[in-house]
């Protein structure tokens, strides 16, 4: 091939990730992200094209059908670029280094993301979604800017590189520690926390609304320990106004990613596995502690759901579209006269007001997002609900990413493990146990973990931070429901090799996103703010902190040091920006307790007071059961007098031993 030629083939059909899959038969020739790609962008000397997007998301289908399955707009691209196409869930750390020049440069981020770098990896000009006609004026500026004034193209991309460097390595080499990390602080997040809090509709902040999965399992966490009123009402105006708003399909179950306005009613209509696992494990939790029948309802609703609809043999997929054949929301939405032919005159004019249909409707075209207000008739409810499903499934279904990513797979084991505590539902722990299987079986190939599969099939990508820390977190919950010591000793494989990898060697308690020995991008990844989803940090911070207390030997001193390091390091945003620290939060509130340890002596199978145990234990405890010396927790621990005995420890404080669930609730100061 000559420099001046382009690739003449679009090589996405071999990719892995089903987002890369759906530009397969575009016109333009999208090379994934290799080192062939960049090496044949040097040598035609022409810019890479990146974009960046996700399965689900929305403008990045509308910009694929106005430009990328358009000729004319693809043979410019071809022309003068050499095009990659980057699925942002398959390589974060592709799309965090991009993402934080996009920022940069444009103060704003999102997807689709549109970057036009150097050969070499460097931007020098960052978007997010352009029309058709823009898209066509840019690719025709960008190209004569790179033929005519190419000076001043790598001295920008020089710049920018430049900044994003020392961006990198302030935070990366020298962070600043924070307070330390004891109850006042975490009370003074909480109190910031619920400064922000939306008093009517819940949330924290003004729309578009994002489900506040981490805040809400820190406030419980933080309420089972002040016993705060204030707090339990943030987490019941949310959790009420969420579940009974149109971002919860009250048909089948499961939350959208968002919603675009104060009230949770219009959601943007994709449904995410790290969302839904995310505020499984915060509504079982709720159910947990106050035995609350809605949070109670959601639980078991949203486990079912991703059991029902989020599967691929044992393991979660990624995410259902927010589109169905082009239109967003179209499987979910219903109008009265919809309502009216699926049930008939009486029972659509009932289910219209039970789930607040009007003829103005809440979306577009007149067509309603079904809400629930109120709790009506159950039966009839459930007979209205099930014809309703029954007609919605035989509508078209919005597109599945079915791609299984290691991290949201282990928040789906944690979620689904403590909800068959919360729920006495065997079944959810059953799923986790077979996902974990299928993951350790797949996704750790010659030692070491992978970031994503499709069908059976593990990619090439390598794991980064956050699929340590949250799938090692999954397996330690499963470790203590079922004292099965694979789970614990795959748990200290994956901890162990992020010690030695992903470990920040200038700065204790520091963390990169990416191994050390991992593909060397621009500049190496390292955000510690929780988002959407916990961040690596917080998440190894987690998985370490917990299982400091179910090892033994050397290990035990490595993870505490090594987990307390890290909240020293990061108790700083607790401070200064405790609602893009959530997860922080929830860890700092179980540190804080010591973290909460209960060894349970006994038969663990037929044992009430074990199963009382993980039904009283606060968030974050950590809880055991077995015989004597069976685990580190248990060493010399027996049975009392014939009956089962509850040792409750914090930090290194060790209470006497109890036998009645009475005595325990006292322990751990929660209702018995």
């Amino acid at each position: 091939m000559s420099p001046a030629e382009s690739p003449a083939t679009n090589t996405l059909g071999l990719a892995t990730s089903p987002y890369l899959r759906q530009h397969a038969d575009n016109p333009v020739h999208w090379q994934q992200w290799t080192p062939q790609a960049l090496a044949d962008a040097a040598a035609r000397d022409v810019p890479i094209l990146l974009s960046i997007g996700y399965a689900a998301c929305h403008w990045c289908h509308v910009m694929a059908h106005e430009s990328f399955e358009d000729d004319e707009v693809a043979a410019a691209m071809n022309a003068d670029f050499v095009c990659i196409k980057v699925d942002r869930e398959e390589r974060p750390d592709i799309d965090a280094v991009y993402m934080n020049a996009t920022v940069a440069l444009t103060g704003q981020g999102g997807w689709p993301m549109t970057c036009f770098l150097t050969p070499d990896g460097r931007p020098f000009f960052c978007g997010t979604y352009y029309p058709k006609d823009g898209f066509l004026q840019l690719l025709s500026a960008v190209t004569q800017t790179w033929r005519s004034r190419r000076g001043e193209v790598e001295e920008t991309s020089d710049q920018i590189a430049g900044e994003l460097r020392k961006m990198a390595s302030s935070f990366g080499g020298d962070r600043p520690g924070g307070p330390d990390v004891a109850p006042e602080l975490c009370d003074h997040a909480v109190a910031a926390v619920l400064r922000d809090q939306d008093p009517v509709h819940g949330g924290f902040g003004g729309a578009p609304k994002f489900p506040p999965s981490a805040l809400l399992e820190a406030l419980l966490r933080n309420y089972e320990r002040t016993g705060s009123p204030a707090v339990l009402e943030a987490v019941e105006r949310t959790g009420n106004a969420m579940a009974r708003g149109g971002i919860y399909d009250q048909l089948a179950g499961g939350f959208a990613r968002y919603s675009v306005d104060n009230a949770w009613v219009v959601p943007h209509f994709e449904k995410m596995l790290y969302d839904n696992a995310l505020l499984l494990r915060a509504y079982a939790h709720w159910a947990r502690r106050t035995g609350d029948p809605l949070a109670r309802r959601v639980a078991a609703e949203t486990a079912r759901f991703l059991l029902d609809d989020l599967t691929d043999g044992d393991m979660f997929i990624s995410s259902l579209d927010a589109d169905t054949d082009g239109r967003e929301g179209a499987t979910y939405v219903w109008t009265p006269q919809q309502l009216i032919e699926a049930l008939g005159e009486d029972d659509s004019r009932w289910a219209a007001e039970a789930f607040a249909v009007t003829a103005e409707g809440t979306f577009e075209h007149g067509a309603s997002v079904l809400q629930r207000p109120a709790d009506p008739d159950p039966q009839r409810l459930q007979r209205v609900r099930a014809a309703l499903l029954a007609v919605r499934r035989t509508r078209a279904q919005p597109g599945r990413d079915d791609k299984v990513i290691t991290s949201w797979n282990g928040l789906a084991i944690t979620a689904l493990a403590e909800a068959s505590v919360a729920l006495d539902e065997p079944e959810f722990a059953r799923a986790a146990v077979r996902c974990a299987t299928a993951l350790r079986d797949s996704h750790i190939v010659d030692g070491r973990l992978r970031r994503a599969s499709l069908g059976g099939v593990v990619g090439d990508s390598a794991a980064i931070l956050e699929d340590h820390g949250m799938l090692a977190t999954g397996l330690l919950a499963l470790y203590q429901l079922t004292a099965e010591g694979i789970w614990l000793s795959t748990a200290i494989e994956l901890l162990d090799t992020t010690l030695q990898h992903f470990a920040d060697p200038q700065q204790p308690g520091g963390w990169y996103d990416t191994a050390d020995d991992a593909e060397q991008l621009m500049l190496r990844p390292a955000d510690a703010l929780d988002g959407a989803t916990p961040s690596g940090a917080s998440a190894i911070t987690e998985a370490l902190l917990t299982a400091a207390h179910l090892v033994d030997g050397d290990r035990t001193q490595r993870y505490l040091q090594a987990s307390a390091a890290a909240l020293g390091v990061h108790s700083v945003l607790l401070a200064r920006a405790a609602r893009s620290a959530g997860h922080w939060l929830a860890v700092a509130e179980s540190a804080v307790r010591g973290p909460l340890q209960i060894a349970v002596a006994c038969d663990p199978p037929r044992s009430g007071l074990l199963a009382d145990a993980r039904r009283l234990a606060p968030g974050g405890a950590i809880v055991v059961g077995g015989e004597v010396d069976s685990s580190p927790l248990l060493v010399g621990r027996n049975r009392i007098a014939d009956a089962d005995a509850a040792y409750v420890c914090r930090g290194q404080a060790c209470d006497l031993p109890v036998t009645r669930t009475a005595e325990l609730a006292v322990a751990l100061g929660v209702p018995g």
